[in-house]
């Protein structure tokens, strides 16, 4: 893990931290450096607290950057953003991070808060003909569902593993990608999420014929 000292940190005000759902929140701040869709900041209330790593879910050229989080309550950081109001500053790092190559017709597979980068990338027109796959507890944890449904249609699937029978796919991301029937096995993979999901759904696309090199995942701890 990197320490504040191994970035160019800034500190930011903060313009909305507006709660989505139980314990997940949008930070927003002004933008006051370039990025790619699907880099990451470093994040923080105080050098004294190692910083946390999180994906830009704006787009390139809005003015503010979106920061989607989830509270931990054992964690180090995440109580305290979630406390925080406008006016009240964060640390924030410059941009990094090579999770930002997407080729045509792109399939994303998220599970949580991993959607966020695919966020960007959509926003940032870098994503045409998307197919976008999330997965998530309960219908209130599908963030950007409208903005994915209206721009994606039936190319936007909700995978919501606890339920009842509706407009979602029951079950989980690897539940759905075990049984999708309009797998392409030439189109690019992108995965984000925890460890288990993005190991468990890489192995289930390539048992079902999708070449390795296909595949490119970004890992949420």
């Amino acid at each position: 893990m990197k320490t504040w000292s191994d970035f160019e940190i800034s500190q930011r005000r903060i313009v909305s931290n507006i709660q989505i759902a139980p314990g997940a929140y949008i930070l927003k701040f002004r933008r006051n450096f370039n990025f790619l869709a699907g880099q990451v900041i470093a994040l923080g209330v105080n050098i004294n607290i190692e910083p946390r790593y999180y994906s830009i879910a704006s787009g390139e050229n809005d003015e503010l950057v979106s920061i989607l989080y989830s509270e931990k309550i054992d964690g180090k950081l995440t109580p305290m953003l979630s406390l925080l109001k406008s006016g009240d500053t964060v640390i924030v790092s410059n941009p990094f991070g090579t999770f930002t190559q997407v080729a045509p017709k792109p399939v994303f597979i998220a599970s949580g808060t991993g959607i966020a980068p695919f966020a960007s990338m959509c926003l940032s027109g870098k994503a045409k003909g998307a197919t976008v796959i999330h997965g998530a507890p309960y219908s209130e944890y599908f963030y950007f569902a409208s903005y994915f449904s209206e721009n994606l249609g039936k190319h936007y699937i909700q995978c919501c593993s606890r339920c009842m029978q509706g407009s979602q796919f029951v079950g989980r991301v690897t539940k759905f990608v075990k049984s999708w029937t309009d797998l392409d096995t030439n189109r690019q993979f992108y995965l984000c999420g925890s460890a288990e999901m993005v190991v468990e759904t890489r192995d289930l696309l390539i048992s079902r014929n999708v070449p390795f090199q296909n595949i490119t995942a970004e890992i949420y701890f």
